[in-house]
């Protein structure tokens, strides 16, 4: 198939290595003014892949958006709308299917990045989501892992399915489009959260927090109509161990660093993730105690160790 991929980070420049690693045709796309653009022109490479020579690269979103039967976009999520609105100017979009492989929630609205999506393309856009644990530096050495592909519509999550499966990433089918969304977004908080214990030296703490995250994350799940279950799969649960323990994890080294008084310059979704699941809680009513705590102390000075050790050392209540 002809597989393009919008967007030439980390991941993006990934998954065209992996397109084509699976027997496609794949363009990559960046903006012209970009440095992971620019550099890939020059050698083809970056810090973790290196792209076969069969691997188109283009700065032209028209060419990019008219190539691809299967469209993959892995771009910052809160540039998405914006985004999504220039890929709707492009024509000949009837019969593609675009697959976001980004974890996210729209920090100003609260809407999940599918909702973004649609709502910029139009309701009869075909639309996946590619979510689930797993990073660069470990698929291209060759260790597995298993990831979820989601969809309103079965026949979509299906097609993404048989055209990425391999022995290197097993794909699962999401049923809960809500629930694996919000997941996969909000795992990059309790990454943070992890962060923070690790640079205040309370690492076991991350037991109590892997435990009570995926409590209040079902509870907001199950309140926005989605099944609280998933929050316990592949899309939350599932990721963990590569968000909350893995040196690659921009979110857990984000939280380390801003606890330590250190600089950290690579993104971490979980900082805009975390706006949207505190205006989430406030609309939808449910306590998060730890999305708070994180919201708090990034972005209205609490002090991490002091807000952090009254967040698990609360009032005794019972477990469940």
């Amino acid at each position: 198939m002809k597989i393009s991929v919008l967007g030439c980070g980390r991941w993006g420049t990934f998954l065209a290595w992996y397109a084509n690693r699976v027997g496609h045709r794949v363009m990559l796309w960046g903006r012209e003014s970009s440095n992971n653009y620019l550099k890939l022109k020059e050698c083809r490479m970056n810090d973790y892949v290196t792209l076969p020579q069969d691997i188109m690269l283009s700065n032209s979103l028209e060419a990019a958006v008219s190539f691809g039967e299967i469209i993959i976009i892995s771009i910052s999520a809160q540039e998405l709308r914006s985004f999504a609105h220039n890929v709707s100017l492009q024509k000949g979009l009837e019969d593609k299917i675009f697959v976001l492989c980004m974890k996210g929630i729209e920090a100003n609205s609260g809407k999940r990045l599918s909702q973004v999506f649609s709502e910029e393309m139009g309701i009869n856009t075909n639309i996946g989501i590619w979510v689930g644990p797993g990073h660069v530096q470990d698929f291209v050495r060759e260790i597995p892992n298993c990831m979820v592909i989601g969809s309103d519509h079965i026949e979509v999550t299906k097609k993404i399915v048989e055209s990425f499966n391999s022995s290197l990433i097993r794909f699962y089918y999401g049923q809960d489009l809500i629930g694996n969304e919000i997941g996969a977004a909000a795992k990059n908080v309790i990454g943070i959260a992890a962060g923070m214990l690790d640079g205040l030296c309370y690492s076991s703490l991350k037991g109590a927090l892997m435990a009570r995250g995926t409590r209040e994350m079902s509870r907001l799940v199950r309140a926005m109509g989605g099944n609280d279950t998933t929050i316990y799969g592949l899309s939350h649960l599932g990721d963990y161990e590569a968000t909350l323990f893995s040196l690659h994890s921009h979110n857990r080294r984000f939280g380390q660093a801003f606890v330590s008084g250190e600089k950290f310059d690579k993104l971490a979704e979980g900082v805009s993730t975390v706006e949207a699941l505190n205006y989430l809680a406030q609309k939808y009513e449910v306590e998060l105690p730890i999305c708070n705590a994180v919201y708090e102390i990034l972005f209205e000075k609490a002090d991490p160790k002091e807000k952090l050790l009254d967040l698990f050392l609360r009032p005794i209540k019972f477990e469940f």
